[in-house]
């Protein structure tokens, strides 16, 4: 039986655009991983996805995953929107689709593992998400 690893990512952004900071908390076998960056100007949607894409890449291919994340926009499309987006050619129905550098990443990588996406509420005492998101945010400081 393939080994569970958990997932806890957050962005962070100081302005939107502005400077951000993006964060993840990889955990196997009570083992954890931080993993941060930073970028000067930047969404905080951008940072969202820029967190779970590097998360999932530090993985051996074929890894079991349950992935927790507080955006609704990364969960959703993920679990949601991305067939509609590659059966449009990437775009959306009103037109382009933002982050489509990203999304189109997240969609090759995502291939690799089997996950099960969790949300979770920020900012509502969650352990680890609080710890992403501080990590986060201190990363944005580094931008």
């Amino acid at each position: 039986m393939q080994t569970l690893v958990e997932i806890f990512s957050d962005g962070s952004c100081e302005g939107n655009p502005g400077r951000g900071g993006w964060a993840a908390l990889v955990r196997t076998d009570g083992a954890e991983r931080e993993l941060s960056g930073s970028e000067a100007h930047t969404t905080n949607n951008r940072m969202e996805l820029t967190a779970a894409l590097r998360a999932l890449e530090s993985l051996p291919a074929n890894s079991r995953v349950r992935f927790y994340t507080d955006s609704e926009y990364l969960r959703k499309g993920i679990t949601e929107w991305l067939p509609g987006w590659v059966a449009r050619g990437w775009k959306r129905k009103g037109g382009a689709l933002a982050n489509v550098d990203l999304w189109q990443a997240l969609a090759k990588v995502i291939r690799l593992h089997e996950i099960e996406w969790r949300w979770v509420r920020g900012h509502a005492g969650h352990t680890e998400n609080e710890r992403v998101d501080r990590l986060a945010r201190s990363a944005m400081l580094r931008a």
